[in-house]
């Protein structure tokens, strides 16, 4: 599923995968899930490969789901774009760093847990709007935020959903160091470059045994949010959720029980 929307960018050992759909704040469509899946595979088969830096084009990181895409071609099983995505994310053995400017909402927090270092631009903002819009929380958020912030501090970001800037970002351990919007890819740049010239094998063997403890659970968690996430596809508080969305009001969910 090939697309303008995600460039591959090589630059000696570090490859740039950059979410390149301005127009809609970098929303990431089924066709883009499938395009980071085989960039990522890609980059993991090649030798010459040592890093991979994962950002977004236009000031924006992404907005998260293109909900109308989304909903128009939801996950169907293991094998869907987006379901496709998260195992490349979990198993990617060299080093994956992320720069966040601008938004990232949704997936575009979510994906920042399975990188090993990530670095915000001071203007970037997150979110974790799941419950707001119905759903539940993806990409082992649930089960990676408890043990990294202790469960009160995931329960505040998970349950209410609400928007937390870079310094609160740094403060919680999602990113390991905020600059300005106009230094961040030098900055990043820079750090890349620095683990390209260290032992390949080191860097892998290093990563392995800090991701190795918890892989398998993680895993398995990975598949039992995708299940009750395509549950709450199904449910009838979505289609009120997602009408709100899109007229930009207060949903009204006071009917359900």
């Amino acid at each position: 599923m090939a697309t303008d929307e995600v460039k591959i960018l090589a630059d000696g050992p570090i490859l740039e995968v950059v979410l390149d759909r301005p127009r809609r704040k970098n929303a990431l469509s089924v066709a883009m899930y499938a395009a980071v899946a085989d960039a990522l595979e890609h980059a993991g088969r090649e030798p010459q490969v040592r890093a991979v830096l994962l950002r977004g084009e236009g000031g924006v990181f992404t907005s998260g789901n293109d909900l109308t895409d989304f909903l128009q071609s939801p996950p169907t099983g293991a094998d869907s774009p987006v379901f496709r995505f998260l195992r490349a994310l979990l198993a990617f053995e060299k080093p994956l760093v992320a720069a966040v400017e601008g938004h990232a909402i949704g997936i575009g927090t979510t994906m920042l847990l399975h990188c090993d270092l990530v670095y915000a631009a001071d203007t970037a903002r997150f979110q974790l709007p799941f419950v707001n819009l119905a759903l539940v929380p993806e990409a082992g958020a649930s089960y990676l935020l408890p043990r990294m912030l202790g469960h009160a501090r995931a329960a505040e970001l998970l349950l209410f959903g609400d928007p937390f800037d870079a310094g609160t970002a740094r403060d919680l351990g999602i990113v390991n160091a905020v600059f300005p919007s106009a230094a961040l890819l030098g900055e990043v740049r820079s750090r890349l470059a620095r683990l390209a010239e260290k032992p390949p094998a080191a860097l892998r063997e290093a990563k392995k045994l800090m991701k190795d403890p918890s892989r398998d659970a993680l895993s398995a968690h990975v598949l039992t949010e995708a299940a009750a996430f395509m549950g709450r596809l199904a449910s009838p508080e979505l289609p009120e959720a997602v009408a709100a969305f899109f007229e930009k009001r207060a949903p009204d969910f006071s009917r359900f029980s």
